[in-house]
């Protein structure tokens, strides 16, 4: 069956498995465990200046190669809402969490043994390093036209998807596997999994929330009832549900959007496309909440204003960029974990558990949101007295 192949399938079963093993196991058998997660930890981490890279800089190349007003206009709004999202979910990260009784959940326990070896694979750059050449690379591409060197770009992207898909994503089980085997190992799992389930539910509701602040936008902005789309976008809500993937949802989300009488025919054929890539308010919402919940229950404390503010404002970038990757945002952002948030591997693979958990929720607030951006695209549009099929965008 389908769903036995699928990667919520996969880490989930990582995780149950690591439980067993963690309460069966005894010291000698966790060192092991130990020792492979770290050492998948280096592979893992090592591969993150490769994401960036591959990503980031053929996505600006090509922004700058199509660049238009409808095209800046859709890139910024896109960004502002994924923004938006982490921002409101980081208030409510501070004003929620520090009431959910979790200090320092992760850290009491048995002490792991040591590992039987250690071996360290350096990053080619640091991670911000890479970030800030991606985009370097990616403008002066754009600007000078370098066709060779953008399908250069576009060749070392395939590359990269080719080692996610063939290294990364098939190992990501296993790591996350190993994580909780040391976890339960420390006797401290019971405690990090109510917390875990309470958090998912809070992050469903603040997708709602967040919906709802779009489309009321979206509303004001073009002086139209939202429920004009709201209502037709159902089958796309429980497609995205099914499927996680915006991707596989996008032809059904055409197909509800287009229904809708106050969407513009072009806005939906060139808006939905692009937004189905580019926006990502809910994954970028939940995985806010979620870095915040793990730094709590793993080291005691939740991240500094300044550094989740920079977390904020870097993730919309990296959303932008995460199209193709295979679990999208959270791979995309697990730079921005270790780096700017101070992550280790066990918060990272925490981070990853929880977020397939619940990573078809967030696909779906991400397909819905873009239905409100497509209302405000087609706001401007009409304010701004351009007519249908005025677009120099080659889709």
């Amino acid at each position: 069956m389908k769903i036995f192949s699928s990667l919520l399938f996969r880490l989930v079963a990582g995780l149950v498995l690591g439980i067993i093993v963690g309460v069966i196991a005894n010291a000698g058998a966790i060192q092991i465990f130990a020792t492979v997660q770290a050492i998948l930890s280096q592979l893992i981490m090592f591969c993150i200046p490769l994401i960036i890279l591959g990503f980031v800089a053929p996505a600006i190349s090509k922004m700058g190669e199509n660049a238009s007003r409808l095209l800046g206009v859709s890139l910024l709004v896109a960004y502002l809402s994924s923004v938006g999202a982490a921002l409101f979910s980081t208030v409510a990260g501070y004003g929620i969490i520090p009431n959910l009784n979790i200090v320092n959940a992760g850290i009491e326990g048995r002490e792991i043994p040591a590992l039987i070896f250690r071996l360290d694979i350096p990053q080619i750059m640091p991670v911000i390093s890479a970030l800030v050449l991606a985009v370097l690379v990616g403008l002066s591409a754009a600007w000078n036209k370098a066709v060779t060197f953008i399908a250069l770009l576009d060749e070392f992207q395939k590359m990269v998807i080719s080692i996610l898909k063939a290294v990364v994503i098939p190992l990501l089980p296993i790591f996350i596997g190993c994580t909780f085997a040391t976890l339960t190992y420390r006797g401290t799992i019971i405690n990090l999994l109510p917390v875990f389930l309470v958090v998912v539910i809070v992050v469903i509701a603040g997708h709602f929330i967040w919906l709802a602040l779009l489309f009321g936008i979206a509303a004001v902005y073009g002086k139209n009832n939202p429920f004009e789309v709201i209502r037709h976008y159902g089958p796309a809500y429980l497609t995205a549900l099914g499927t996680m993937s915006s991707a596989a949802t996008l032809p059904i989300a055409l197909r509800c959007a287009s229904k809708s009488k106050i969407l513009r025919k072009d806005m939906v054929s060139f808006g939905l496309p692009l937004f189905s890539n580019i926006h990502l308010c809910g994954s970028v919402l939940t995985l806010t909440f979620f870095v915040m919940t793990v730094s709590q229950v793993l080291y005691g404390q939740l991240p500094s204003l300044p550094n989740m503010i920079l977390f904020c404002a870097l993730l919309g970038i990296f959303g932008i960029a995460a199209p193709g990757v295979p679990g999208g945002t959270v791979m995309a952002s697990l730079g921005l974990i270790t780096s700017v948030l101070g992550f280790d591997a066990t918060g990272t693979a925490l981070v990853l558990t929880i977020f397939a958990l619940q990573d078809s929720f967030g696909t779906a607030c991400n397909i819905t949101g873009d239905g409100a951006l497509v209302m405000l695209l087609s706001g401007y549009a009409d304010k701004h007295n351009i007519s249908e099929g005025e677009m120099d965008i080659n889709l």
